[in-house]
């Protein structure tokens, strides 16, 4: 469970257990859909600070299937991963698949991006999967509310997700065997509409789940909506427990969150972006691509640790780019968990010491982005 260390604000810093050793948070969660972060080994993702790996339920139900993993030793053991994992119940992947995908009471029947069989995809099933994954953290299966909604539309959409909720709670607790760890948490959905939001959570309170995540952000709304939505929201969740703001975000709307009151974060960001050339640093974006590195000396960030930082310059990372080599994108990407993972780390650091506030703006002044979101 999650356990109260210090406050600076509304910004947390606390611990959680799982079944696969202790969580420090605030955090960050590479993904790791398939069963693997691209471009990184179990070990280097230890080596850059990584705490836990997020998989995701419907591509690995797909490929390799959930059996073949549960036969071979489960998640862990067949990406030889030690560490925590969490698995996205399917959801968001659902909605991403538009018009291949039937939305009902009962669930969703979609075509396989695969191979086009037909598959359905309850929220039994989800649960069934995950706990064949063997994940430490699982989440409910919930409608990702697309954006814009109406507030008729966003009312169905949280309501089924919460009637949902309830079935993979009931799911959960009688496939749980007696030493089960592994932890189930619920889904706040509603659109940006606030009264739908706090009922979303007043009916997941009612089933009282170990965790609490935030849906359905981050789909393309503005950042002002966005931040409106937690600022309301958060203040209402329970104090006790982790709050998992899912799919976010930049290094700003992790300190956002955080500055809100979020635990755990994760995206695609770091990773996707390190694959196209991208990087992430104190002094804001670079974009190695670009001609001006071509023949520059100087590390990606000059105050980054890294193996990246610490051994190649912008001009061989830019080489390697245009040359399309795989060692690239290796080098992007591992620079930029390091640097995601760091700032977790020194934002730690500072709730503990009271000087939350002071690191967060200079942040925002390195990055040259105006800090009234903290």
């Amino acid at each position: 469970m999650w356990t109260a260390l210090a406050q600076d604000g509304q910004a947390r810093r606390g611990q959680l257990q799982t079944g696969h050793g202790v969580v420090q948070t605030p955090m960050f969660m590479p993904c790791g859909t398939y069963g693997t972060v691209k471009g990184m080994t179990p070990a280097q993702l230890k080596d850059v600070g990584t705490q836990v790996l997020l998989g995701n339920t419907f591509h690995l139900m797909l490929r390799p299937g959930s059996q073949i993993i549960a036969d071979l030793g489960g998640l862990h053991e067949f990406m030889q991963w030690s560490g925590p994992i969490l698995t996205d119940s399917g959801g968001f992947q659902v909605w991403s698949l538009g018009e291949l995908r039937k939305i009902s009471e009962q669930g969703v029947v979609f075509r396989s991006p695969v191979n086009g069989d037909k598959v359905a995809l309850t929220p039994e099933r989800s649960i069934q999967v995950q706990r064949q994954l063997g994940s430490d953290i699982i989440m409910v299966f919930d409608e990702c509310t697309p954006y814009p909604a109406t507030p008729a539309q966003a009312r169905e959409s949280m309501e089924l997700s919460l009637r949902w909720a309830q079935r993979c709670h009931v799911e959960h607790r009688e496939q749980a065997p007696a030493e089960d760890r592994s932890l189930l948490f619920g889904i706040v959905q509603g659109g940006m509409h606030s009264d739908l939001r706090r009922a979303s959570l007043e009916g997941l309170q009612a089933l009282d789940f170990p965790g609490y995540a935030i849906g359905g952000l981050s789909v393309g709304e503005p950042k002002d909506d966005m931040q409106r939505v937690l600022a309301e929201l958060l203040p209402h969740m329970p104090v006790a427990k982790p709050r998992y703001l899912m799919g976010v975000g930049t290094p700003a709307d992790l300190v956002m969150g955080v500055s809100l009151g979020v635990d755990m974060f994760d995206c695609v960001m770091p990773t996707r972006n390190g694959r196209n050339g991208y990087a992430f640093t104190s002094s804001g974006t670079v974009k190695i691509r670009n001609a001006k590195h071509r023949t520059s000396d100087e590390p990606l960030d000059t105050q980054c640790g890294c193996y990246t930082c610490q051994n190649f310059t912008r001009a061989y990372l830019h080489h390697l780019d245009r040359c399309g080599e795989m060692l690239g994108a290796m080098l992007m990407t591992q620079h930029n968990l390091h640097y995601y993972h760091h700032l977790m780390a020194r934002l730690r650091e500072s709730i503990e010491t009271g000087t939350f506030r002071t690191l967060a703006t200079s942040l925002f002044e390195g990055w040259n982005i105006p800090d009234e979101s903290v």
